[in-house]
Formats: structure tokens, sequence, C-alpha cells
């Protein structure tokens, strides 16, 4: 699945991300692209539980 995050914007913003997903999901795959403000994750849970728990941390995201 591939996210859109507005907010991320540094490599803390990447890393918190990556946590997150990870928490959710420890097997996922997460790689971000900064400069368009998307990810592509790999994870096994469904689209909606990422997107929750990204905007539980401070990260609004949607899918595109």
């Amino acid at each position: 699945m591939k996210l859109h995050i507005p907010d991320m914007s540094c490599g803390h913003c990447v890393t918190t991300i990556e946590k997150v997903v990870k928490a959710v999901d420890p097997s996922a795959i997460v790689r971000p692209d900064l400069a368009s403000n998307t990810a592509e994750i790999e994870a096994s849970i469904p689209t909606a539980a990422l997107i929750e728990a990204m905007e539980g941390a401070g990260y609004p995201s949607t899918a595109l």
C-alpha cells in the first residue's frame, strides 16, 4: 500500500513512522519518500488499521 503523509518532513518523522508501523506489524517493510511525502508499506494488516495507528502518532495519512 502507498500512503500520503503530508506531515512527514524530516528524518525524525521517518523514524517515528517506521516505529509506528513496526509496532502494529513487526514484519512490515517501510519505504519512505520524503520528496513526495509518501511511504510504500508492505504490511499484513488492513490499510484502515495502519492509517489509524499513524493518526494516533500524529501523522494523519491517506491511502493512494
